[in-house]
């Protein structure tokens, strides 16, 4: 597996202090940094470093962006982004977007978020400032109530296929498994949303549908899942932070590809021409890559094919109030943490100012 390096950094207060420096940033799984905490991001990746709280044991650590090669954001409403990514670029910083742009506005499960018209049109401003594939639509998770069917959610995400045909190449999705998730299940029942579990039927239902509307709609999305052990005909298991789609758009920088274990190769178009492996990433016409390690992060769920990155967001802030929440413990906590936040003027060395 890759790893970074650790060293000293000085603090802005001038102590010297421990600091881990990753290659590939994850911003973030715990929270929604470019929604709501884009200028403290942005403003840290200029001073250097950002300081993080371990969930777990509430220990306090730093991370060190002077080898960050590449970052994924992960967000519901990444519009701040905008004003941002031209920084990105001049620090020579790749990044793509795991854009979750669902459609519950009618059963108000997500009440933080734009309308999904102006959503839409966010996700299609991206598109055209980074670059087809660098902004991946997930309709995630996939929730079943009383209110929400399958009909509807298949309704739902035609309804936002059609209008992103020619902005993504891929449909990432996952089922809501909300016995499995504590907070989950706790939030939905605290808001009296009637939910129930998926079975396999509904499933394997769910996704042939899924296929069949891909094709006639003439869409060729890639349909992938994430966290999902069911295979599923037609749909792949997704890496969301994904090292091929990181060479795909960052082979030119060697640091990041040595970190990865990739070597780049030339095809040679003499008459008895280049032996391509199956497993080769084509990135060119003349170009191919290949993976010489695993850089599987062991230290995700089971299920869970991304790599190994460093997150630097946190728990309970994010105020999206989305009734399914799996990272806050209460919609009033992440709302007075976000607040605390945007008191520092986004200066503090944690997202929460704490």
């Amino acid at each position: 597996m890759a790893q970074w390096r650790k060293d000293k950094i000085r603090l802005e207060n001038g102590e010297l202090a421990d600091a881990q420096f990753p290659v590939i940033v994850s911003a973030s799984r715990s929270t929604d940094i470019p929604a709501f905490y884009a200028d403290w991001f942005f403003h840290r990746l200029k001073v250097g470093y950002s300081a993080w709280t371990n969930p777990f044991n509430g220990v306090k650590s730093y991370v060190s962006f002077a080898d960050t090669r590449f970052i994924v954001l992960w967000s519901k409403n990444p519009k701040p982004l905008l004003q941002h990514l031209d920084y990105l670029q001049e620090r020579d910083i790749n990044c793509y977007i795991q854009y979750t742009l669902n459609d519950y506005v009618a059963e108000s499960l997500e009440r933080g978020v734009p309308e999904v018209a102006e959503r839409i049109e966010t996700f299609k401003a991206l598109v055209n400032k980074l670059g087809k594939g660098r902004v991946v639509w997930r309709f995630d998770p996939l929730i079943l109530t009383d209110k929400i069917s399958i009909d509807d959610l298949i309704r739902k995400i035609e309804n936002i296929g059609n209008q992103l045909l020619g902005y993504t190449e891929k449909l990432v999705f996952s089922f809501a498994d909300i016995a499995e998730y504590k907070k989950v299940k706790t939030n939905l029942e605290r808001n009296n949303v009637n939910y129930s579990e998926w079975t396999k039927e509904q499933m394997l239902e769910f996704a042939q549908r899924l296929v069949a509307l891909n094709k006639a709609n003439g869409w060729n999305y890639t349909l992938a899942t994430c966290g999902e052990a069911a295979d599923l005909d037609g749909i792949e298991h997704n890496r969301c932070i994904d090292d091929n789609l990181i060479i795909r758009f960052a082979y030119n920088d060697e640091a990041l590809m040595k970190f990865l274990g990739v070597e780049i190769h030339h095809i040679d178009n003499s008459l008895f021409g280049t032996k391509i492996s199956a497993d080769a990433i084509m990135l060119t016409e003349n170009q191919y890559a290949i993976k010489k390690k695993n850089n599987t992060d062991k230290g995700q769920r089971q299920f869970c094919g991304c790599i190994v990155s460093k997150d630097i967001g946190e728990y309970n802030t994010c105020p999206h109030l989305c009734e399914y929440c799996y990272a806050n413990a209460s919609k009033e906590v992440a709302v007075r943490n976000w607040k605390q936040a945007k008191e520092t003027n986004w200066k503090s060395e944690t997202i929460t100012g704490k």
